[in-house]
């Protein structure tokens, strides 16, 4: 069951990812941080469209660089106090100190937010990673040990981390922190047996963690294969090139399509659920949640 906590004037029902995750499959959405006012406002009636999809958690990004964890706490926070699913909150090592990291969690445990997705996140520029955390298990250990209790969650790359070595230590590596995590989200990706291989390498190193395939419509083709190229994601070029030669509308519903039959094949292959990556936009989404009932 999950907690109830009485947040000032608002009777809040506390739900932690993790007791969500095996019943059956999730829907969760991710959102970043808007830069501006016309950025909020879209975001906010972003969520307004969403909201009727019932979705079973959404997450909130931060800025490359650890930039935006205040922008990214005021979402999360008030997501929680004014909706009716919880909201996950993205924490970085880059530029944290032990301090400041500990100062946060406070402040999510203040508001009621339960669950944390503790990330490496990305240097800017390519540098080094600043602060007291260099690695995503530092900063799992961490929020494990606060008293509030946060169910917290780790990324994973299907197609291997960009930063890995090679494919064994960046498995050994990734079932080390995922065994003290509770469940991981990847990165999106676009072959359905990217997801199976990741999963069965898992198991096969003694982990048997849930994993949320991260899903991203390609509405934007151009900003998504920037994405990939810092992520370390194959583009599948037939489908890039079908989509940047439509127009807007019939883009996002093609994207959609495309989409769904990746998520479908990702539900039958047994995963626990669907995060769709939204660019802090509502039709992909939309279309998707209709096409696959959930």
């Amino acid at each position: 069951m999950p907690d109830c906590q009485d947040l000032g004037h608002t009777l809040h029902w506390v739900t932690r990812v993790s007791d969500l995750l095996g019943a059956q499959p999730t829907l969760s959405f991710e959102f970043f941080p808007p830069a501006d006012d016309v950025a909020a406002k879209q975001l906010s009636e972003t969520l307004d469209e969403l909201a009727p999809l019932a979705p079973s958690f959404v997450s909130v990004t931060c800025g490359v660089g650890g930039d935006g964890h205040d922008r990214t706490r005021d979402i999360v926070t008030d997501i929680c106090g004014d909706r009716p699913f919880p909201a996950m909150a993205h924490l970085t090592c880059v530029g944290h100190t032990k301090q400041g990291v500990a100062a946060l969690l406070d402040d999510y445990a203040a508001a009621g937010v339960v669950n944390i997705l503790a990330l490496a996140g990305d240097p800017p520029d390519g540098s080094a990673i600043s602060g007291d955390f260099h690695y995503a298990s530092e900063l799992v250990e961490v929020v494990l040990a606060h008293p509030a209790g946060f169910s917290v969650g780790v990324a994973a790359h299907p197609e291997v981390h960009p930063r890995s070595l090679d494919r064994t230590s960046d498995r050994r590596h990734l079932t080390a922190k995922l065994n003290e995590a509770d469940f991981a989200i990847t990165q999106f990706f676009f072959n359905p047996a990217d997801y199976t291989r990741l999963c069965n390498e898992l198991a096969g190193l003694g982990c048997h963690k849930p994993v949320i395939p991260g899903v991203m419509p390609v509405i934007w083709p151009k900003s998504i294969r920037r994405y990939a190229a810092m992520n370390g994601s194959t583009v599948p070029e037939p489908l890039f090139a079908r989509l940047e030669s439509q127009p807007a509308l019939d883009r996002i519903r093609a994207a959609a399509e495309a989409a769904t039959e990746l998520s479908q094949a990702l539900l039958d292959a047994g995963a626990p659920g669907i995060h769709l990556y939204t660019l802090n936009r509502p039709e992909a989404s939309t279309k998707i949640a209709a096409l696959l009932s959930l």
